[in-house]
């Protein structure tokens, strides 16, 4: 998971890409960079940390141009802890290419050996971005063969990309001196839209990112579409491969997107309030609503499935967790040791909530059980009689391996396990999980034109149709793990539809 930007305007950018970095700040906290484009020279600054940690006001005064890209990272491959895997990445041909991508390639390694022997490129780091930046690069040398550029040769460079790279891809591109590009996986696996401010053009992996700066959404980029937009602002599109269905990942409307976005044609904010209904049956169907005295969310992405539960349900919701904004997301932290500590950090307790009642805590999902356990833990230390725990989602069984930071099967705490055995090591009274099904339809019926959902960290069934134990495995090994040790593969089990 990252967040991307790119702008076409009619006056400086820099600060334009900063504004929006920091609106998507939520999707990587690692490392952050900007490029821009004078003429036809790219000007760049990238460093590990947050936005406002990563740019001060000579990096700004040191990025002159009319327009450029950025990116906030979260690693889900290379090396996690690597600034030279920052992102954006460049090469100086043909013409000039900087790139910023949003997924994971499936077929890295395999595209990093041909590349080295068929393409006689070099590939300087462990990134799957720096592999993709190349076979872009290669693609479009190919395309153009010399000659002026073209928006039609630029698509058929992307149709070359779609022909050979697998997995998830949104990806903004700037080539000097001519524009633009971004275009998307032929599933729309991960999200990347258009909007417009009078002659300006801006592309982002979030709706909030445009209309925090003005910007008026416009559409979002469709499944295997590209466009291109050239240093005049015109916007050229073209379909470059036939789309394999609409199936965007269904975590970013769980937790991963921001609640005032709106991702291919759903609000955020709706589809988690619709989660909480169908959480809502759930929960009543396991625990009688008059033994809960009060619901409490776990900031900050389940607020909206536990209002509209407690309302269904005819408890009173209650704030019950202060969190400390100056703590990173425990979700992509690094380590299960850096994950546990940091619990305690990022919230604190309002005890009065909790003396004496019992009490259900709302979250949005359960991946690895280290934070569930430790805030069940505060709600006991807190006074709280029983602490019942409801996910609106349900239980990740399944690595994801589309860019999301929890591949491994040993790090899911609902692997392998029952619901009750979950609710043991948890250390919670009764655990109640969203039903997918239920959950896929009240999300897809806010755009019933999407075919479905990439939801394989909960069924297994990943929508590329190309994964199988063994990829997994693969993909596995080329993790950086110098925190947690080497993967254990060994409980890996794909349902039978999806072996190989």
């Amino acid at each position: 998971m990252c967040g991307i930007v790119g702008v076409v305007g009619d006056a400086p950018v820099n600060q334009l890409i900063y504004d929006a970095l920091l609106l998507l700040q939520h999707r990587g906290q690692d490392a952050a960079g900007i490029v821009t484009q004078q003429g036809r020279k790219f000007f760049m600054h990238k460093a590990k940390g947050m936005v406002r940690d990563v740019f001060r006001t000579r990096n700004m005064r040191a990025l002159p141009g009319h327009c450029g890209l950025g990116q906030v990272r979260y690693p889900t491959a290379g090396n996690a802890f690597s600034e030279e895997e920052a992102q954006p990445f460049y090469v100086n041909a043909p013409f000039g290419l900087v790139m910023v991508h949003n997924g994971n390639l499936t077929n890295a390694k395999a595209l990093r050996h041909e590349l080295f022997q068929t393409d006689h490129r070099h590939i300087n780091t462990d990134s799957d971005s720096e592999v993709l930046l190349n076979v872009l690069a290669h693609e479009l040398e190919k395309s153009t063969r010399g000659a002026e550029l073209r928006p039609e040769d630029v698509f058929a460079a992307v149709r070359g990309v779609h022909a050979r790279i697998k997995g998830s891809y949104a990806v903004i591109a700037l080539i000097a001196g001519h524009g633009l590009l971004a275009f998307r996986d032929p599933f729309g696996i991960r999200p990347l839209c258009l909007g417009r401010q009078g002659a300006s053009v801006m592309l982002a992996s979030e709706s909030v990112a445009l209309e925090g700066n003005g910007f008026v959404f416009e559409r979002d980029i469709a499944p295997g579409e590209a466009v291109f937009v050239d240093l005049q602002g015109q916007v050229h599109r073209e379909s470059c491969t036939p789309s394999r269905g609409h199936h965007p990942c269904i975590f970013e409307y769980v937790y991963l997107a921001r609640p005032d976005s709106v991702l291919d044609g759903i609000s955020v904010y709706q589809a988690r309030l619709n989660m909480g209904v169908t959480l809502a049956k759930r929960v009543v169907s396991a625990v009688p609503p008059n033994d809960i005295d009060v619901v409490i969310p776990i900031p900050e992405s389940s607020r909206p499935s536990a209002m509209e539960l407690a309302q269904l349900i005819g408890r009173p919701y209650r704030e019950g967790f202060v969190k400390n904004r100056y703590v990173g997301r425990t979700f992509i932290m690094p380590g299960q040791s850096v994950r546990k500590k940091s619990v305690r950090q990022k919230l604190n307790v309002i005890g009065s909530e909790f003396k004496g009642r019992n009490v259900l805590l709302v979250d949005d999902s359960i991946v690895r059980g280290t934070t569930s356990r430790e805030i069940v833990q505060m709600a006991r230390e807190a006074g709280a009689r029983k602490v019942y725990l409801a996910s609106a989602a349900p239980p990740v069984r399944f690595p994801n391996v589309y860019g999301i930071d929890m591949p491994t099967p040993d790090e899911l705490v609902a692997h392998g396990r029952s619901v009750d055995e979950v609710r043991a090591i948890i250390g919670c009274d009764a655990l109640i999980y969203q039903d997918l099904d239920a959950m896929k339809q009240v999300v897809r019926a806010l755009n019933p034109a999407l075919q479905g959902f990439d939801a394989s960290c909960f069924d297994g069934v990943y929508v590329t149709g190309d994964i199988s134990a063994d990829e997994v495995a693969a993909i596995n090994l080329g993790r950086d793990r110098s925190e947690e040790g080497e993967p254990d593969t060994s409980r890996l089990a794909l349902p039978n539809n999806q072996d190989a």
